[in-house]
């Protein structure tokens, strides 16, 4: 038998296969291939294991996408093992790994499997040791092709990182339905909003006629970690994305997606029954308007038959929607759903609402949408931001998790760095993304966490989901910093099961992207499990948020008090006066606090009960306020603001414990990355310590080095330092580029 292998991922797909090659430093490498680096086992007892055990592969029926699982098994071994790997329709001796699905293969369906495999649904799969007809296998089964592709990764995955064989059996399923990637790329110039990895992946010149081999790399690297559904477009949508020209073009990504189990959505513009379909109103209860959708999307369908549905940004930041017309939410999200509805498709209706008039941003979701549920269809899902201001370095977690009973309801993080430092800081997402996970809604008692809101176990959702803005580009390595690779795997790898532990999740990251040498698996964890923290503690300590110049939100702005909105600016959130500091979101505040089920409000609402981390979200406090170190508020906000470099300085040091242990080319990046993040940390410090300095009127505490400038200087940073965001940076209109 010929196995096609999707096209042919043996013989180039991201460079798997790297020459062996004998160096004391390993080889350089550009970070292309991410976490799928099927390098040559080098432990000589580990790879002389696998070889006995790993000799063969056979495969039968199935279409596309067992392919591609065949392939990229084939691929994977081929490397890891130094050795070509036979492909063949039949259990042909020993050491064979048999994938399949009973459906499909007459000799997975001889292994009794169904009973097995029935609880673990469409996407989950089984691993085992086994015998057929004689014949020592290893089993990779699933209910569908899809699932016997997250096998594959999952079994390629613990060859990465030498597990024993003996390990290998599990039966695992995705906690979630839905688990997508969002992206914010433009049409204008490709350019990418909050993007720092480049330009935009999609070159909509060329396509539809060129099929850019990089569209099918990107849809493995997001299969290996089980994601499987992409929103390709800006939240902020041009109405072009509808449009017959750019739909073919979309058509040619969803073809080359499909084969690695990614769906393909799309983000609309609400106005665009007027914008692009030249009606006058896109009033959602307008019969006109009603059809206009209906025939938009049966031409989609046209396109892409497998088309997944649209993410909406609406009623939000300027964005057009149903409140334009005195219509709701509820009323824009089910006419678009009813749209889709007939084929299968969702939408995805973020809940990302602001209102200039609105007291305190914090409460304006839950405010908004608590009141509508129940009226969403059964295809909306509401997509939530993790916390209820917009991705900040630590916010408490959005109060809609666990409000709403009966409207699905899904989980929006942020991979993209774009209140982290862009590319140029290094900063593992896992933990900030477990810690919202794992936090308690208290929405049906204790045990309530966000993860098993989200996964449907509180509240019975019937669409499940999770997303995150990822947003990599033309970059060789595809996400500018090669620690932003870590976050994008981190949400993989909680939207596939969100009680794993970031600390696990790292060490996989590691062993898989670096090496299996503890001396480089322990001191880069250690890096990155620090590293989230230490850009809390330089940038905003003790639940301080939004001190960003606005705009690119790159360096440090806490002076910052005139813009186009009171909440566009860094004082409106501090509130910082010779009194105290912090925003009272309690009774005698804005009473934010009253939208948390109990026992978590009592927790925010009481001063002696809240963690320090989220003070100064809830509360406004005194500058001699007793902190639970013993230290006044100011002193503990120098404190932390000081701790936030030196930690950098570890991450320094700890990195260059690895010099010579991982390739030369990725340690001078990071190297030198830290550097910058050494620099801008700094600059983080002194600016937010001698600006509240004006405040407090307080020294800064012996012991701790003075700022080289004054409060002046940093000022004047906001306005001449170079910001390193191409989509920020666009020349005026009229200026050559």
């Amino acid at each position: 038998m010929t196995i096609r292998i999707a096209t042919l991922v043996i013989f180039g797909i991201l460079l798997l296969v790297s020459p062996a090659r004998t160096h004391a430093q390993p080889p350089d490498d550009d970070g292309y291939r991410m976490w799928l680096r099927y390098d040559l086992i080098a432990d000589a007892d580990v790879l002389a294991g696998y070889r006995n055990a790993l000799q063969r592969i056979a495969v039968s029926g199935g279409g596309d996408v067992l392919q591609s699982a065949a392939g990229e098994l084939a691929t994977g071994l081929s490397g890891l093992l130094g050795r070509e790997i036979p492909v063949s329709d039949a259990v042909d001796g020993d050491g064979t790994i048999l994938i399949g699905t009973p459906d499909g293969s007459a000799a997975v369906r001889s292994l009794g499997l169904a009973d097995r495999l029935e609880p673990l649904g469409r996407d989950g799969f089984l691993i085992d040791r086994t015998t057929v007809g004689g014949r020592d296998v290893i089993v990779v089964a699933g209910n569908t092709d899809a699932g016997v592709l997250y096998g594959v990764f999952h079994l390629l995955r613990q060859l990465q990182m030498h597990r024993p064989l003996d390990a290998l059996p599990t039966a695992q399923a995705p906690k979630v339905d839905l688990r997508i990637v969002n992206h914010w790329d433009n049409l204008n110039r490709r350019s990418v909003e909050r993007g720092y990895g480049g330009l935009s992946l999609w070159e909509w010149g060329s396509l539809p006629e060129y099929r850019n081999p990089r569209y099918t790399d990107y849809a493995r690297i997001n299969a290996s970690i089980g994601i499987n559904a992409t929103v390709i477009n800006n939240v902020n949508a041009d109405p072009r994305m509808l449009t017959d020209q750019f739909l073919e073009k979309t058509a040619v990504l969803a073809d080359m997606f499909r084969p690695w189990g990614i769906r393909l959505y799309l983000s609309v513009n609400f106005d665009s029954p007027r914008r692009i379909g030249g009606l006058k109103t896109a009033d959602p209860l307008d019969p006109d308007v009603r059809a206009w959708w209906r025939e938009r999307v049966e031409r989609i369908y046209s396109y892409i038959p497998d088309f997944g549905g649209f993410l909406v940004k609406a009623d939000s930041e300027g964005q057009p929607g149903p409140q334009g017309y005195g219509r709701t939410h509820a009323d824009g999200a089910n006419m678009l759903a009813d749209a889709l509805e007939p084929h299968g498709g969702i939408v995805m209706w973020r809940a990302f609402v602001y209102r200039p008039e609105q007291g305190d941003r914090f409460r304006e979701a839950y405010d908004e949408f608590v009141p509508l549920d129940g009226q969403f269809h059964e295809n909306v899902i509401v997509q939530v931001k993790n916390g209820p201001i917009d991705f900040q370095p630590r916010e408490p977690f959005s109060p809609l998790f666990g409000a709403m009973e009966k409207t699905n309801t899904m989980l929006e993080l942020q991979v993209t760095q774009e209140y982290f430092g862009f590319a140029m800081h290094l900063a593992y997402m896992g933990t900030l993304f477990s810690e919202v996970l794992q936090a308690d809604t208290y929405a049906r008692g204790e045990g309530s966490t966000v993860g098993r809101v989200i996964d449907g176990s509180v509240f019975g959702y019937r669409r499940t989901g999770m997303a995150a803005v990822i947003n990599p580009g033309t970059d060789r390595n595809w996400t500018g910093h090669p620690f932003v690779q870590s976050s994008w795997y981190a949400f993989g790898r909680l939207a596939w099961d969100h009680t794993l532990a970031p600390e696990a999740i790292a060490d996989e990251w590691i062993r898989m992207t670096f090496s299996n040498d503890p001396r480089v698996v322990e001191p880069v964890k250690d890096i990155m499990m620090m590293s989230r923290e230490a850009g809390v503690n330089y940038r905003s300590p003790i639940g301080l948020t939004h001190l960003y110049a606005q705009g690119h939100h790159y360096g440090p702005a806490p002076w910052h008090a005139r813009s186009g909105r009171p909440d566009w600016t860094a004082v409106y959130y501090h509130r910082a006066d010779r009194d105290g500091i912090g925003f009272d979101r309690t009774a005698t505040g804005s009473n934010a606090v009253e939208q948390y089920h109990e026992p978590v409000a009592a927790i925010f609402r009481d001063l002696e009960k809240i963690p320090d981390e989220y003070l100064l979200w809830f509360h406004r406090v005194p500058w001699d306020h007793r902190m639970k170190s013993g230290r006044t508020l100011w002193n503990e906000l120098v404190h932390k603001y000081y701790e936030g470099v030196e930690q950098v300085r570890e991450m320094q040091r700890l990195w260059d414990s690895v010099e010579g242990l991982v390739d030369r080319y990725r340690f001078e990046q990071v190297k030198a990355l830290l550097r910058v993040q050494e620099r801008d940390a700094i600059r983080w410090r002194d600016s937010c310590v001698l600006y509240f300095q004006t405040f407090s009127g307080q020294p800064i505490p012996d012991g701790y080095e003075k700022p080289a400038h004054s409060l002046e200087h940093y000022r004047s940073l906001e306005t001449t330092t170079y910001v390193p965001d191409t989509w920020y940076n666009q020349p005026p209109p009229g200026v050559p580029d």
